[in-house]
């Protein structure tokens, strides 16, 4: 596996990660990682954030001690600026709005988050671009970096990121959910879904470092523009 780079330079690779792929090594050290590829590659890399191991996208890691106290400190100061896009379940009511609403650990699952006035504070603003029959497309930009904050925030207004297993809905999307009339082919014993993983993607950072602006961005994969495809396709 050939990690996809977007961008680097002296300081710093961003990479667009394919979902399903962990960014850094888990506890066990099992199975590859991002960081592990980008280690094969580069030697000595630093990890500055992390995304969740089905949220593909954009992800930046640091060549260098000083480019990683930099990024590190772009990210806590909220100087970097996170756009995500999304589709969730159901259609929206507001075009757009924000979502303040402090995030906790579950106090009984250590693998998932809740919304509790206990928690830390986290605002994610969306904007809705486009609608559909179930679902909705949407463009997110998280100002604080809680772990699976966009799901949580998307669970806590009803509109749950679609396939999430741990927020929302863990079905995969069929056509025939989508298109009236479906039939399956005679040649088929079952059909296949359009999309079996976490529809959520890092789309765009925006930043300053050391006097150079940079607005990078990771292309919508494959499998999100197909189920568009077929969600624009089938919309009447």
């Amino acid at each position: 596996m050939h990690p996809d780079i977007i961008f680097e330079n002296t300081d710093f690779v961003a990479v667009n990660k394919p979902s399903g792929l962990l960014s850094i090594p888990d506890r066990a050290g099992s199975e590859i990682s991002l960081k592990d590829l980008l280690k094969e590659r580069y030697g000595n890399i630093f990890t500055v954030h992390r995304l969740d191991r089905d949220t593909s996208g954009i992800i930046i890691f640091a060549k260098n001690e000083a480019a990683h106290k930099e990024l590190s400190r772009l990210f806590e100061s909220r100087e970097m600026e996170k756009f995500y896009v999304g589709l969730v379940s159901g259609q929206m009511i507001s075009e757009a709005g924000s979502i303040d609403a402090p995030i906790m650990e579950h106090p009984g699952k250590t693998t998932k988050m809740i919304t509790h006035v206990k928690g830390k504070s986290s605002l994610t603003d969306y904007q809705v671009l486009e609608s559909f029959r179930l679902y909705t497309w949407v463009q997110f930009q998280i100002h604080t970096g809680r772990t699976h904050q966009i799901r949580v925030h998307m669970q806590h207004i009803g509109h749950s990121i679609v396939c999430d297993n741990i927020y929302g809905d863990p079905r995969p999307i069929l056509l025939s959910s989508i298109k009236r009339n479906f039939k399956l082919a005679k040649a088929a014993e079952e059909e296949k879904p359009i999309l079996s993983r976490l529809a959520l993607h890092s789309f765009k950072l925006n930043f300053s470092m050391n006097g150079e602006s940079y607005e990078l961005e990771a292309p919508v994969p494959k499998d999100l523009k197909a189920l568009l495809q077929q969600l624009r396709k089938w919309k009447g």
